[in-house]
């Protein structure tokens, strides 16, 4: 993932900060993101998802709304419209740049915000909420001791996550006088609604609502564990996954195949936890895994380790020589399976001389169907021919490049 940071202007001209999150391979969508009320951009659940949907082909615009993080304006000036507006403004810029977004995403009252903006963005095709109100005006009871004072004065400065934040009537007024069923009901985009059941900020009570309110296409799915802002890793990437996942359904994602005989193009290694060792890894334009390192060695165990992923190729590559030669043959092989183990053992202990430890893989190969002794025996010989297995055994050569960043 590439990021550029570039600034556009917002519902009353103010430049509005952005990140856009670009992949490194094919751009096959664009996507939209509006964060909760009163946080930014650059929230972790924000950055997690924007590089999950990249690693995909989907480029992401993620942005501080006027007044907050590093855009311009008074945030004592803005209101929920006007936060619709900048979504609409956000919208504008990229489809002037070529990049119209198809999917949008809002997190609380960026959630709220979303399903208001998209009955007026044509070209979206996707919509995704994560623990947001049913009602922009619940967002009062995050500093419902000022309300008297802002309606008496104007305004009034509260502290919302240990952070000063001025508040005017027209706030109050405008969040009030917000409705979010007609929108909701008249969305002509597929609907995601993510909410945690014991979120104390915003109760899900409210996705039910929105479901509810909502034509199908339309899913509602528990984020079981989770707190309203996302802020465990593990539960940022779940979200990641999901929006990733149910997406593409949505979005006409079209990934064309290579031509016959091009090779399998760059096989893309990206850190997605620097503060552990989870890694997105991309093969080509259409499939996306994750690797890990077990939890005793310091990881999160999200998925298999490098050596496992070695493992995986030689069972893998293994089984399809097997099937592939049997399928020749016409020989009446019911299924097989391969079961692989990696260890480092004593030269010595291997018997190919004396020196420092190398690596063993142990493969159990299980055949079933009708087989004879001879097609047995045949079939463990061409387990062995298996590319993989010969590439194992032989000297291979890394040649590594340093690439600016």
């Amino acid at each position: 993932m590439s990021t550029r940071r570039i600034q556009f202007p917002g519902h009353d001209g103010s430049k509005l900060s952005a990140r856009l999150d670009l992949p490194q391979g094919a751009h096959v969508a664009t996507a939209l993101f509006a964060h909760c009320f009163t946080c930014g951009k650059d929230i972790p659940a924000a950055r997690r998802i924007s590089a999950r949907l990249s690693a995909l082909g989907i480029a992401v615009l993620r942005f501080d709304f006027t007044g907050l993080g590093h855009s311009e304006g008074e945030f004592a000036n803005t209101s929920f419209s006007s936060n619709v507006s900048d979504l609409i403004a956000a919208n504008d810029y990229m489809a002037g740049e070529n990049m119209t977004p198809s999917l949008i995403i809002g997190h609380s009252l960026g959630g709220a915000a979303v399903l208001k903006a998209a009955a007026d963005l044509k070209s979206i095709k996707a919509v995704v909420t994560i623990g947001a109100p049913f009602d922009p005006g619940h967002v009062t009871h995050n500093f419902a001791a000022a309300v008297p004072e802002i309606e008496a004065a104007g305004v009034a400065e509260v502290t919302l996550g240990g952070r000063p934040f001025r508040i005017g009537r027209e706030f109050l007024k405008d969040v009030a006088a917000a409705e979010l069923a007609p929108s909701v009901a008249n969305l002509n985009a597929a609907l995601l609604v993510l909410h945690a059941p014991r979120d104390e900020i915003v109760g899900i009570d409210n996705a039910g609502h929105i479901f509810a309110a909502a034509k199908h296409p339309k899913s509602f799915i528990t984020l079981d564990g989770a707190d309203h802002l996302i802020t465990r890793a593990e539960d940022a990437e779940y979200v990641a996954g999901l929006i990733a996942t149910w997406s593409e359904r949505y979005l006409g994602i079209s990934r064309p195949a290579p031509p016959p005989g091009a090779p399998e193009g760059v096989l893309r290694i990206s850190e997605a936890d620097p503060k552990g060792f989870l890694t997105d890894i991309t093969s080509g334009d259409g499939h996306h895994l994750v690797a890990d390192e077990p939890l005793a060695y310091g990881g999160t165990n999200k998925g298999l380790s490098p050596y496992g992923f070695l493992s995986a190729g030689l069972g893998a590559c293994t089984s399809m020589t097997i099937r592939m030669y049997a399928r020749r043959k016409g020989w009446p092989l019911a299924h097989v399976s391969v079961d692989v183990t990696h260890d480092k053992v004593h030269a010595q202990d291997a018997e190919t001389g004396v020196g420092d430890k190398i690596d063993t893989w142990r493969r159990r190969i299980t055949l079933t169907g009708p087989l004879d002794d001879t097609q047995r025996a045949r079939l463990l010989e061409i387990a062995d021919k298996c590319p993989v297995h010969r590439t194992l055994e032989c000297n291979s050569t890394v040649i590594t490049e340093l690439v600016q960043g």
